[in-house]
């Protein structure tokens, strides 16, 4: 049965790049940019992800056999309009996507296909219809939001996702674009929209601890209210000092 998931690389203070870049600079100087491969280092290290890209090298360790699972697993992608813009140019003519990839965009745009089996597709009637445009072209096979964190946050908080994964790095940014924290300038439909006693429960499912990075995978539970634990409020026998 199809999954909609989603994982993302996290510092232990939950950024999963450092401050947005905003300025006319390039962007692969930025603050945003250092951060973001601090927290992805793993991935290029693995081999699997090296082979992908056309690199060579890389280690074949339990990390790389994450990477490896990810890509089986996914018969088609979602993803935000800033990080395909991010990657088009380094990705090249065969992105390691190898599959349908559907981007969510304000702003139209041609399909445009490349080598491997990869094709960007541009949606812009919002993330459900890219999320069931999806689910109709991965054969099967999960749907994977690739990202960025806001697009997982607007996923998330449309009950659409099945399954979070956090790849947890630890290192302290210190500061940056935390996947939780929809940030000043994001405009009001950044966060989870969540009421004052209102949260979204996810269940552990599997832990995979390496030096690098810890896996932690979750299964959306979805949205349940917050409720006072007054177990220590009356009702029960009580203790008196002796």
């Amino acid at each position: 049965m199809t999954k909609v998931t989603a994982q993302l690389s996290v510092s232990l203070d939950g950024c999963y790049a450092g401050p947005r870049h905003t300025g006319d600079g390039d962007w692969m100087d930025s603050a945003e940019s250092a951060g973001f491969f601090r927290v992805t280092r793993w991935v290029t290290n693995a081999m699997v992800w090296r082979e992908r890209q056309g690199f060579a090298g890389g280690e074949q360790d339990a990390n790389s056999d994450i990477v490896a699972e990810s890509f089986g697993a996914a018969g088609a992608y979602v993803m935000g309009r800033r990080m395909a813009d991010g990657g088009e140019i380094p990705w090249g003519d065969e992105p390691p996507f190898r599959a349908p990839v559907f981007v969510v965009t304000h702003r139209p745009r041609e399909t445009l296909v490349r080598g491997g089996g990869t094709s960007f597709t541009y949606v812009t009637d919002g993330v459900a219809s890219a999320v069931a445009q999806a689910r109709a072209a991965a054969g099967g096979r999960d749907v994977a939001v690739a990202g960025g964190g806001s697009l997982v946050r607007q996923v998330l908080r449309a009950g659409l996702l099945d399954a979070l994964e956090l790849h947890i790095v630890p290192v302290v940014l210190g500061g940056g674009l935390r996947l939780f924290d929809a940030g000043p300038g994001l405009g009001p439909d950044a966060g989870l929209d969540l009421g004052e006693k209102e949260a979204i429960e996810l269940t552990p499912t599997r832990v995979v601890a390496t030096p690098e990075v810890t896996h932690i995978r979750y299964a959306v539970r979805g949205r349940a209210p917050l409720v006072l634990d007054d177990r220590g409020s009356g009702g029960g026998p009580t203790r008196t000092a002796e």
